[in-house]
This record gives structure tokens, sequence and C-alpha cells, in this order.
């Protein structure tokens, strides 16, 4: 039966989240799946929610009083929604309401036992499952308990949990509206969840079954250890009986309470192997249904399974998208930690880089990987692979071993010829001359000059032939066999001078001081220009003043406004300057969607602050030449210990070109970045351009609802004056959602997401294992940063940071070392830090959350490890 106020289960499915919340939606959804077996009951629907709330005084302003709190003040949150569900719950539910539902009581069984479960419509969603976020009631006789306890549902919106998930989550208060679950109550043997997902690993074709006596709150509760079993294939793999000692049942006046299990039964199985391996076949039907894996309430009675809910996993990592019929095994390899952008992407950021990349690229998560199965499977190209991908990163090698380890995933093929460069070949051929890095320079000058100059009239669909055109010149450059080779001539210069000196000398990461201050190394570069800002500056006190002001600063207005100071106008000049040359950097620059410098040119003064408060006049040309002497002296000291060896001219002359060849094309490996990040700002400001003609013309709402679209989807909007904005606010939330993702270095199309591990035990105890990058020990205080604009460095600071790209070089000048989450012996992080001889561990896992802000640690970057210190 329906009526406003309330829906029957079986009336409704999961596009009726509106009307009757996420989990109301998903139960009436499962009733329709054949052999589903979900408990009668009916929905009170939002409509009787809002009508409730309309009797509450001051809610309005109680709710922009909520908005309002900062979602970590907790006590101040606490004392809000406290108050706030008090004041809901002393509302008597209005009458008509009332009437639907002791008139639905009435056809179901008005003295039954029912269970009264909160359903919020930002419930049980593909990308925001709230589980245990609002209120369930088991066991509640009669109409009059009932009617309470939906009005308990009610005022469980605003529990603090979910005042707090909604914050954080970016969801207005003032969207979630609540609906009402009231089923009859099911009194089961035994009672767990099923997730069809591994939830730890991810793997999606191995399913677990929490499993334990009774009702189910023992297990959510955390009262008891389940029984728990993994099923694969129809088989159960493993299994773990727990001892049961205490169970959740039902009291016969309403109610549950905990009980002790008999000691004969607390260490019997709660299921036996064939009714998991069934429960499981249900479970498959229900993820059909639904179409992503699920988290699943299950109760067994007399023999037979009833669901009561089935909700997303939201934690695990989304997997690429399969072409129609391939069930072949693929391998996945994260772009991000090779590209130290990690977070997630828009989908104008993906598919642009996807257009410009060199190798075929997939999304997921609004991160990009690439599919290297063929080169694991193929001996020939294996090893390659592994050694490039494990000099890069450690972490990706072992899990990619982890892999070929699972006997029979990657099966071994044919030699076949790699898609695109070859991962590794042998050390390039270039010549050992300065001229071959000018010679790239300027080439890549001119193409993006060329770039600025033919753009300029294209508008309209020409614009977007015109870049895919320009995209093919993008690759071009980009796959410039010397720029290659020059790439190649100074890392394999760093392997051979860093496994040389080791054999012959017993010296660790020699390379390392050996190409401070190399030539031509545009990140560096960048760094100690900002430097000469902050020399310009200094000596304007209206203009520190100004900046230090920082909260009138307004982008848009910025420049203009310091122009007015006393000085104002040097200032500005400097810092258009440097924009000019820098401008288009910004952290996560592979994202064409990211606001670059030059948009938000704010984000640079913390920077240039703490530039004038740690470092004196000139200190950019001193550093600069302080690393080229060290590196100097550390040639001279080498080379005469060589001489004294066996055969030493020759080890000696062999390092000297070494040397040469590392100091000449290291700081070119750099420049591509540059390069394409260039190029990228044009393609930009073009986009930009149609996106904001798109809000004149009324198709987007705001010109960066374009970023939401992928290149292709918007040149179509741009063609038919069309866009889909249903489309733009999925797209809104899904990238909200994945935002919270850790995205894996190495992702199966089966789902397992791994992260690698290190296997060393040259590790002291309580210190956290990474990737040596940068060679020397330091201590000093622990700087936690999240965000560049918001860095509040000292001198003598260590940053400990997820990763760093091109952008964050900048900070490195004033700081005396780098620890990482993500990273590897050639990402820019690593290339800067050895630039001006910061000790550096990159790759250490949950870095950020291990190292407390503040705290003094000892920082090992010979060695590969940080102490966290007294």
């Amino acid at each position: 039966m329906t009526d406003r106020y309330v829906v029957d289960l079986e009336e409704v499915d999961e596009t009726r989240v509106a009307v009757v919340g996420g989990k109301g939606a998903h139960l009436g959804g499962l009733s329709r799946i054949e052999g589903i077996r979900v408990p009668d009951g009916f929905c009170v629907t939002t409509d009787a929610f809002r009508r409730a709330m309309a009797e509450v005084p001051s809610l309005d302003d109680r709710l922009d009083e909520l908005s309002r709190l900062d979602p970590e003040d907790r006590e101040a949150i606490r004392t809000l929604s406290a108050h706030m569900r008090r004041v809901i719950e002393e509302v008597a539910v209005p009458g008509d309401v009332a009437v639907a539902v002791t008139r639905a009581l009435g056809r179901f069984g008005e003295q039954g036992a029912y269970a009264v479960r909160s359903s919020a419509t930002a419930e049980d969603l593909p990308t925001a499952s709230f589980a245990g976020q609002q209120d369930t009631y088991l066991n509640v006789l009669g109409p009059a308990a009932v009617l309470q306890h939906i009005s308990r549902c009610w005022a469980s919106v605003f529990t603090e949990r979910a005042v707090i998930y909604r914050q954080r989550n970016g969801i207005d208060h003032r969207t979630v509206d609540m609906a009402v679950v009231v089923q009859r109550m099911v009194f089961p043997d035994a009672s767990g969840i099923l997730f069809t997902a591994d939830p730890v690993t991810g793997n999606r074709k191995v399913a677990t079954v929490d499993a334990g006596f009774g009702l189910g709150e023992a297990l959510v509760s955390g009262l008891v250890n389940p029984d728990v079993f993994s099923v694969r294939d129809g088989e159960v793999v493993t299994r773990t009986i727990a001892v049961k000692e205490r169970a959740v049942h039902a009291l016969p006046a309403g109610g549950t309470r905990e009980v002790a299990v008999d000691v004969r039964q607390r260490e019997r199985p709660a299921l036996t192997d064939e009714q998991a391996v069934r429960l499981v076949g249900l479970g498959r039907r229900i993820e059909a249904r639904f179409g992503c894996p699920q988290d699943i309430e299950w109760c067994l009675v007399d023999d037979g399974f009833r669901i009561v809910q089935s909700r997303p996993i939201t934690t695990l990592f989304p997997l690429p998208v399969l072409a129609d019929g391939d069930s072949e095994n693929h391998v996945y390899v994260s772009v991000g930690h090779q590209q130290m952008m990690t977070d997630a992407m828009r989908p104008l950021g993906f598919s642009m880089w996807q257009l410009t990349a060199m190798v075929p690229m997939l999304e997921a998560g609004g991160r990009l990987f690439v599919d290297v199965t063929r080169r694991l499977a193929s001996p020939a190209s294996r090893d390659g692979l592994l050694d490039v991908l494990g000099k890069g990163d450690p972490l990706v090698r072992d899990a990619l071993e982890t892999v070929l380890g699972q006997g029979g995933f990657v099966p071994s093929i044919p030699d076949v010829a790699p898609d695109g460069p070859p991962p590794t070949g042998a050390p390039a051929p270039v010549e050992t001359d300065p001229g071959v890095v000018t010679e790239l320079i300027e080439r890549s000058r001119t193409s993006i000059a060329a770039l600025e100059r033919d753009i300029r009239a294209k508008e309209g669909p020409a614009l977007f032939d015109f870049l895919l055109e320009a995209f093919e010149e993008h690759r071009r450059v980009l796959g410039d066999p010397l720029s290659m080779q020059a790439i190649m001539a100074g890392m394999d210069a760093t392997w051979w001078l860093n496994d040389k000196l080791w054999q012959w000398l017993g010296e660790k990461n020699a390379a390392d001081t050996l190409t401070l201050s190399a030539p031509d190394n545009i990140t560096s570069e960048m760094g100690l220009a900002l430097l000469d800002v902050a020399d310009v500056i200094r000596p304007l006190p209206e203009v520190l003043a100004f900046l230090r002001d920082a909260e009138h600063l307004e982008d848009a207005t910025f420049l203009d406004e310091l122009a007015k100071t006393a000085g104002g106008g040097e200032a500005r000049d400097a810092i258009e300057a440097y924009l000019d040359r820098y401008g288009m950097r910004c952290v996560g620059e592979i994202d064409i969607t990211r606001p670059r410098w030059r948009e938000c040119p704010t984000t640079l003064v913390p920077v240039i602050l703490d530039n004038v408060r740690n470092f004196g006049p000139g200190a950019a040309g001193r550093r600069f030449e302080e690393g080229r002497r060290k590196a100097l002296q550390k040639e001279q000291d080498v080379l005469s210990r060589l001489r004294t060896l066996p055969e030493g001219d020759r080890k000696a002359d062999e390092t000297r070109r070494m040397i040469d060849r590392v100091r000449t094309f290291i700081g070119y490996r750099e420049y591509p970045k540059y390069g394409i990040v260039s190029r990228y700002f044009v393609y930009k400001q073009a986009l930009l351009a149609e996106a904001e003609w798109l809000v004149r013309e009324n198709v987007l709402s705001e010109k960066e609802d374009a970023f939401y679209l992928t290149f292709q989807e918007l040149h179509e909007a741009v063609r038919s004056n069309r866009a889909d904005e249903q489309l733009i606010q999925r797209r809104k939330e899904e990238f909200r959602s994945y935002r919270a993702l850790t995205p894996p270095r190495v992702l199966t199309s089966d789902g397992e997401a791994l992260t690698g591990a290190y296997r060393r035990d040259d590790v002291p105890a309580g210190a956290l294992t990474g990737l040596p990058v940068s060679a020397g020990t330091v201590e000093g205080r622990a700087r936690v940063v999240l965000d560049m604009a918001e860095a509040d460095l000292e001198a003598g600071d260590i940053l400990v940071t997820v990763f760093t790209d091109p952008s964050w070089s900048p900070l490195f000048v004033g700081i005396a070392g780098l620890v990482t989450e993500v990273g590897g012996l050639m990402t820019h992080g690593a290339v800067i830090a050895r630039e001006y001889g910061l000790p550096a561990v990159v790759g250490v896992d949950r870095a950020t959350r291990l190292i407390r802000d503040g705290q003094r640690i000892r920082v090992h970057g010979t060695d590969g490890y940080v102490e966290l210190l007294p």
C-alpha cells in the first residue's frame, strides 16, 4: 500500500532513494531479486520527515549554526547536535503520519516485533556509505513504541558522527532527508556480514563471510570475534573459527540483551561450509543487481537466509573498465606514483593526460594506470620492466613480483614487442656535449612558441580540431629520440657512479654529491629564483606588511593591489617576471584542472615570506656556488682515492668521464616535464575560454563544470551547445569520493590492490623504512605539510608530505631534509633534493600519519630510513 507517508518495501527499488532513503531503496531492490528473501515491512517516507521537521522550532537557525562549525571542532558539534536531537525527539509524530504508520502496522501485525531503522537519502550510495552513522532499533513492540523510535531515527540524522561525516564529505546538511524502514523482526540462529569482495585486499573474486550466533549487533559492536570464511569459485578456501563467548538476543518484552553462549557451543562454527558457499551465491546475485561489490547483512533462520541490508563497499579502489568480452587477467601500474601526483584527477585532467601520453592509459578512481600484463608475461621484457621500475620505486617492483608469485595469474607467453617505448636499454650513445641539452631546450621553446602563436585564432569546434593536432606535436616533442637519449644518459651515469663507487670505494650514493648544482636544471633554478624575488621584497616594509596581511589577498586583484603600496611596483615586477617563467606550475600539475600559480599567485606568498625570514640577500647565488664547490671537491676526492687502487688510473678516467656525463645531462631530466606543463597551460587557457562561452550560453552553470567533462565530452558540448547537467553532478560526487581513496601502486583486474613492501633487515627497530634518494643524515623538527600554500617552515625543518612534484621545489631551499610517502630515485623530489644537498628518504608508507607535526626525527638519506626521536 502506498500513500504520501508510507510505502511498502516491495513497491520501491533503488531508483526511489529520494523517497525512502538509501537503505529502504536497497531493501526494495533486494526484494525483487529471485531467491533473495527480505523481511516484510514498509518505509516511512522523507515526506513524513519533512512534515515532522516543519514542527521543530528554530531548526533553520540551528542548521545555519551547524554549517558554520569547523569539522574538527568536535566539542561544538557534539553540543549542538545533541541539542538538535533532543528537540526533534520531543516533537510528537504529526497526527496524519501517525495514522499512516498505525494503519501499516495493522496490515503487518500490530502486536508483532519490528526493527525500526534509519534510512537517509545520503546513505548506502556508491560514493558514500554512511555505514553506522544513523540509528537502528531492534525488537520494538507495539504502535506507540514504533512511533517513538521513528522519532529517534529522525533525530539520528544529527548524531555527532553523521554530522562530521557529512561535513568531511562536503554534503550539505539541508540536502539530507531521513526515511525510516520498519520491518518484521527476524530472530536468527546466526547472523553476520558478507563482503562480496575481500575488504582487505580488494580482490573481487574472493568473498568474505563473518558469522556469529544470535543477532548481528554482537559482531557490529565488536562484542565478539566472528567466524571468518573466505570463498572463491564456490569453495571455502580459508576459515577461522572463533571462540564465541557472548551473543545478543531479543527480549520478550522488547529490546535486546547480551547473553553468554553455552560453553558447549562456543567453538562450534556459526555456519557450515555449505551454508557459507550458498550465502556467497546469494551475494553474487545481489552484486549483479546493484552493479558493484556489496557489504551485506544477513540472518540465518531455520537454514534459510534473510537479507536485512546491502550497501556498496565504498572503500574498494575501482577497477579500469575492460572491453566487452575481455576476461583475461590484467596487471596495472599506477601512473601517479611515477608522476608524483597520486591525488584524484577530474575527467578533463585525466583525459588530457591520456591524449598526450606516450603509452595507453586507463582510468580508475580518478587515477591513471598502465597495463603492463604483456611486458610481465614476456620473458624478454619482464626483467627490464622490473629493473627500471625497481630503480624508480622498489615497492612497485615488490608488488609486481608478488603478483608474479601468484601461480598462473600472469601466464608466460612468447616474446612480443611491447607497446610504446622500451622500458630500458643499453647506455645511450649520445655524446657528452652540453650543446645537446642547449639544442633540446631550444627545440622545446620553439615548439611552445608556435603553439602559443597558432592557438590564438582558434575557437569553437575548430579549436578542438587544432588541439588534436597539437597533441601529436606534444607527443613528438616528448618522444624526441635525442631527448630520450639525454635523459637516459644522465640516469645511466648516476647508476654507474653509485654502483662503481660503492664497489671500488665503499661510497654509498656518491652521485648525490657529484650532481650538486648541476647546470640546466629548470626545477632547481625555479626554487633559487624565488630567493631572488625575496631579495627584492626584503627591504620594502610596506610590501612586507601587505603580504603578511594574507586574509585580504585575492588572486584576481593581488598584483594590482600590491603595486599600490610603497615599493609595490618593484615587487610586482619581480613576481610578474617569476610568473612569466614559472607561472604554469602548481601542485599536481599533471592535472590540467588544478589552479596554476599564474591563476593563483597568492599561493607563493607564504614561501616568499619564509625566504625573507630565513635567508639573507644573495642567498640564491651563494647556494648554487656552494653546491658546485662541494661537487668539485667530491670529484677531486673520489678521483684521487681511485688512483691509489689497482688499475686506479683506468678507474679514475672512467669515473671522470661519467662525472662529466652526469653533470652534463642530469639537469635536463627536469626539462621535459617543464615543457609538458608549459603546453598544458596554453591548452587550459584556450579551453577555459570555451567554458566561459558555454556559461554565457547557459550550457554550463560555471566554467569549472567543464573540468567534470572529458576532452571529448567538452568538444561535443561546444559543438552541440548542450551538456548533461546530471552527468556533471554525478562526476562531482564521484570525484569527492575518489579523493578519499588511496591509490595502490599496483592493481590487478581481480581488484587486488598491492602497495609492496621493503624486504630489509638492516633498519633499526621502530624506524620507518623508505628508499634512500639523497645522501646524508639530518636531525630536526618534522613539519607535516599536506598543502604547499599552508607551509610554515623555518630553517632546519624537515618537510614531511605525501608527494612532491616540481611545484614544491621553492620549499626545498629552506629545509634541512625531506620525507615523502611516494617517490623514487629519479622522481623530481629526489632529483631536487640531491641538487640542493638535502638528505631525503621517499616511499615511506603512511609517513604523514606516523610522524607527528613538530616531532623531532632523524633522516638517514644514505641508508633509507627515518628515526622517530623522543
